[in-house]
């Protein structure tokens, strides 16, 4: 049960952006720009690392829904998410992806964890400027919403098809529509 009475019965943020769509509104176009805007990283990783990090703070709206959308996303679908989240060091994805996740997990404990070995070891990799940007500004991001959307104590569905749901919108249209007025929406 929320802590505040929604104008909506939608589960986690979902249910935070109809009660207040003026904040919304921003909290999409970040999303938008982080997680499907132009990168070197693929939307899967990029929903990968949001998944990740919403785990290590045990949102499990967050970490439901952004595992759902990355495995979407990712030829090894939820496979390889569950094998990420459990063991990232040991997961079969690529060393950069392995060095920007424990940049993003050094995030989720706090700012000042990011190391510069940490960096070096991420550039060792072939890890560029703007994607350890990204993965701080991801991790940090993730880090808000989960507290955002645990902080009011919002519903997370149980069953994974509610994700596999979201996870078809979002894939296909975006973050920003979902930020759309519902009669935009609608269209």
């Amino acid at each position: 049960m929320p802590h505040i009475s929604l104008n909506s019965d939608d589960p986690g943020i979902r249910g935070l952006f109809r009660f207040r769509p003026e904040t919304a509104l921003p909290l999409n176009q970040l999303a938008e720009v982080l997680l499907r805007g132009e990168s070197t990283l693929t939307r899967g990783e990029r929903e990968l690392i949001a998944a990740y990090v919403s785990g290590l703070n045990e949102c499990r709206f967050c970490c439901s829904s952004h595992s759902a959308f990355a495995a979407a996303q990712l030829p090894e679908g939820m496979e390889l998410v569950e094998q990420v989240r459990a063991d990232p060091a040991g997961a079969p994805i690529p060393a950069k992806l392995k060095a920007l996740l424990a940049i993003a997990g050094a995030v989720q404990r706090s700012g000042r964890a990011v190391t510069e070995d940490l960096i070096l070891s991420a550039r060792r990799e072939g890890a560029t400027d703007v994607e350890i940007h990204d993965t701080v500004l991801i991790a940090a991001a993730f880090c808000m919403f989960n507290r955002y959307v645990d902080g009011l104590g919002t519903f997370a569905p149980d069953d994974p098809a509610a994700y596999a749901a979201m996870a078809e919108v979002i894939v296909t249209a975006g973050y920003a529509r979902e930020a759309a007025p519902a009669e935009q929406r609608a269209r």
